[in-house]
């Protein structure tokens, strides 16, 4: 594993506290100074400013449901009030946002302690599903219907949205599966048809359902849930996670693209 990832793995630091702890010389890997792109195999010693490290392997892989209300933020920036840790209050570890919500939407957010399982739940050449339900300031059109589901231009210069399902569910109340997601995608889409959102709320990512959950309120996914997410994946449950790119952009790169495709 590489040494860096295994730090944040011990809840010591993320990755990049843990790339700047590398170079300024204060980890030490079987005696001598780490460096960048170093590997941690089992039974190394490291220490850390001196001391050795408690942990000898990674913790249990954690994943868990949240019902995001309206008003929460999706950082979690201790210095913001309205932060995601502020509100879900997990003490079982350290856990990472999969994906976003807009702070004026609702509904399901996943959260892991592995890093690793972000990206190729979040790119959308994975075609992974996110259902929302989407309530507009009118209602809707089969035309815009139409234009919605085909993909329409919502001025990020990234071309036209992928093709998604639409659903009517009675007047201004729609419900949309993309396989992609953009900043703000959905209430994007609709200013490109002449709509605006009111009321937006995801209540499915992959397999994973809000169903009855609480708002305000997180669960342990199922170990039913968690094996069917991770077999979408080509992860087996209690592994380290493979990345499906042919080619993987450095750990650093990734988790900075992890935020590009934020959800509305």
């Amino acid at each position: 594993m590489r040494l860096n990832k295994y730090l944040a793995s011990l809840g010591l630091c993320s990755r990049r506290e843990a790339d700047r702890w590398i170079e300024s010389g204060r980890i030490l890997l079987n005696g001598n100074v780490a460096k960048l792109g170093d590997v941690f195999k089992e039974g190394d010693l490291l220490l850390v400013d001196g001391k050795e490290t408690q942990v000898a392997t990674p913790p249990k892989r954690i994943l868990i449901a949240y019902n995001k209300p309206e008003g929460v933020e999706s950082t979690q920036d201790a210095r913001n009030p309205r932060n995601i840790d502020a509100h879900l209050k997990f003490s079982g570890g350290r856990v990472f946002l999969i994906g976003r919500l807009d702070i004026g939407s609702e509904g399901l957010l996943l959260l892991t302690n592995d890093g690793d399982l972000v990206n190729p739940i979040l790119r959308s050449q994975f075609n992974h599903e996110k259902e929302y339900i989407v309530v507009y300031d009118k209602s809707v059109s089969d035309s815009q219907i139409h234009d919605l589901s085909m993909g329409v231009d919502i001025g990020d210069d990234r071309g036209l949205t992928k093709p998604c399902r639409v659903e009517r569910l009675g007047g201004n109340r729609v419900k949309i599966i993309l396989t992609e997601g953009r900043n703000r995608q959905i209430r994007r889409m609709a200013e490109a048809v002449g709509l605006r959102v009111v009321r937006l709320k995801r209540i499915r990512v992959m397999n994973v359902e809000l169903g009855d959950l609480a708002r305000g309120q997180w669960r342990y996914l199922t170990p039913e849930e968690e094996t069917k997410l991770l077999s979408q994946l080509d992860i087996k449950a209690g592994n380290t996670p493979r990345t499906p790119h042919k080619k993987s952009a450095p750990p650093e790169v990734e988790d900075a693209l992890s935020f590009l495709d934020s959800e509305d």
